[in-house]
């Protein structure tokens, strides 16, 4: 493995002698590394990163996504007299690509931000509200970017219409015969599919913008600063594309504001936090509040139950079809995984109005 590292350094024309290479475990699609290579007696960390092109069909549009939004991003701030170094940077080829791509698979690298740290969980409400003001200016870096511009770098991601639809059709086929193990969290499914639908009806009749938006705003995609604990940037641009700020803003809460891992076996762990809640929400509305629509205000709450449902039909569909997509620990951990989602949705569903009542009163908008 060292020298395939060494062959990938000199081609991201990276100098130096490498010291020593580490597995990074976040994350449930790419495989990561922690790098570190002595340059003129200076060790420098990297991350070198093997693109899942099972699930990322096509990781150069990805590549290219990341690209125009990162240079956007840099562009901004040093135009505000801030350092470029708030944004992710990643090395390149002599032939000037962000990206290498072999036999062996798609490969990309990018400095290691010093002095941070990721939190897959987060009970501190103070760092729960300096995500959410990470993820909100994140937004508002981009809301001048053409977001028709981006490839959909994995079609309908979060059309949860047609994630649906795909579950059922994969219920119907049931390729690996498990589907009579589910047929609870199916009709559980099929109850709540229309409310959480109405995001994708909002859009069609074009009372949503399309927005430049992150997709995976799980509170282990920011990077924290060690000492002081504010957040520094946000990670992880692979699902950057076209999208709907509910979606952000609903993916951020179901995994920050759940009272237990998204994984929990025990499903009486499994809650909603409304204090959780209210801490993101009052980092992420203000950040955003000049730049949203009235509508996409009032849809930040369906969203976080809409992004939970969603999760948990991928998870079953998952399951249901073999375990293809997800990394599991496990046989059936597809399914725990499922019914920890369904519970929370459930959960989110009931204090609907609790959580319409935080927005407006942070926002401003009456509901």
């Amino acid at each position: 493995m060292r020298k395939q590292f060494i062959e990938l350094a000199h081609i991201f024309q990276i100098p130096g002698e490498i010291r020593s290479i580490d597995v990074i475990s976040n994350g449930n699609i790419n495989t990561t590394y922690d790098v570190t290579i002595c340059d003129g007696g200076t060790d420098r960390r990297y991350v070198f990163q093997k693109v899942n092109i099972f699930v990322f069909k096509n990781p150069k549009r990805i590549m290219k996504n990341i690209e125009m939004i990162t240079t956007h991003v840099a562009n901004k701030l040093e135009a505000e007299g801030k350092s470029r170094d708030l944004v992710m940077h990643f090395a390149h080829t002599a032939a000037g690509k962000n990206y290498y791509m072999e036999d062996q698979g798609f490969w990309r690298v990018s400095e290691y931000v010093p002095n941070t740290v990721t939190y897959n969980s987060c009970e501190d409400l103070e760092r729960l509200k300096s995500a959410g003001r990470a993820f909100g200016n994140f937004q508002t870096m981009l809301s001048d970017f053409d977001a028709s511009s981006l490839y959909e770098t994995i079609p309908n991601f979060h059309n949860t219409r047609s994630r649906i639809a795909v579950l059922l059709r994969h219920v119907n086929e049931d390729p690996c015969g498990r589907v009579d193990e589910v047929g609870e969290e199916i009709e559980r499914i099929r109850s709540m599919k229309h409310l959480a639908c109405r995001l994708n009806e909002l859009l069609d009749s074009q009372e949503l913008p399309l927005r430049v938006t992150h997709n995976d705003t799980k509170i282990n995609n920011v990077l924290f600063d060690r000492d002081g604990g504010e957040a520094k940037t946000v990670i992880d641009l692979d699902t950057v594309m076209p999208g709907l700020v509910a979606h952000d803003f609903g993916d951020a809460v179901r995994f920050a504001a759940n009272t237990s891992a998204e994984d929990e076996p025990d499903l009486s762990k499994v809650s909603l936090d409304m204090n959780r809640f209210r801490a993101f929400a009052e980092g992420f509305i203000p950040e955003v509040a000049n730049s949203l629509t009235p509508m996409e205000v009032k849809t930040l709450s369906l969203g976080a139950f809409t992004m939970t449902l969603e999760l948990a039909v991928r998870f079953l569909d998952d399951y249901i079809t073999g375990d293809q997509y997800f990394k599991t620990l496990y046989r059936g951990h597809n399914l725990v995984r499922t019914r920890c989602q369904l519970k929370l949705a459930e959960d989110m569903f009931e204090h609907l109005g609790e959580m319409n009542k935080v927005v407006a009163d942070i926002s401003g908008i009456p509901f």
